[in-house]
């Protein structure tokens, strides 16, 4: 399977914000849309980071207004992406072995075009192992009849 498959499911558009925004402003967004992760752009729309609830947490126990610091000063900066092309398998080892949740997904012009999280990717995976159940299954019943 590929990323592609996955960003066929989703509904709706990739929750971003700019890298002067304040932290609250980003935390409000997550809150309103239950999300965990907000891709950070430029002026121009081009990628420049991911915030995600881990780098607030992780800011705020040193920083105690850490809800007044601008974006740029807590997102993660050196952000790990795919392409929709890629294998889904590939992918997920990317995100298990390197600890994230959530990664951008580009088109080959560098434009982002969604996110997956790994939530995305388990039920991807299980719908596609019950569909081979229900293959099964069925094979096994016709060759009963």
């Amino acid at each position: 399977m590929k990323v592609s498959g996955i960003l066929a499911t989703k509904t709706g558009g990739v929750i971003t914000a700019h890298p002067d925004q304040q932290i609250r402003e980003a935390a409000t967004m997550m809150a309103k849309h239950n999300i965990g992760s907000i891709v950070v752009v430029n002026q121009a729309g081009e990628l420049v980071g991911i915030l995600s609830e881990r780098d607030i947490v992780r800011k705020a126990v040193t920083h105690d207004h850490v809800f007044d610091m601008p974006i740029s000063d807590v997102m993660t900066q050196n952000v790990v992406t795919a392409l929709p092309q890629d294998d889904l398998m590939s992918v997920a080892h990317t995100m298990t072995e390197r600890r994230f949740r959530h990664m951008p997904i580009l088109n080959a012009d560098g434009e982002l075009m969604g996110m997956i999280s790994i939530g995305d990717v388990l039920k991807a995976q299980r719908d596609k192992y019950r569909g081979e159940i229900d293959t099964l299954e069925t094979q096994l019943m016709a060759d009963d009849a």
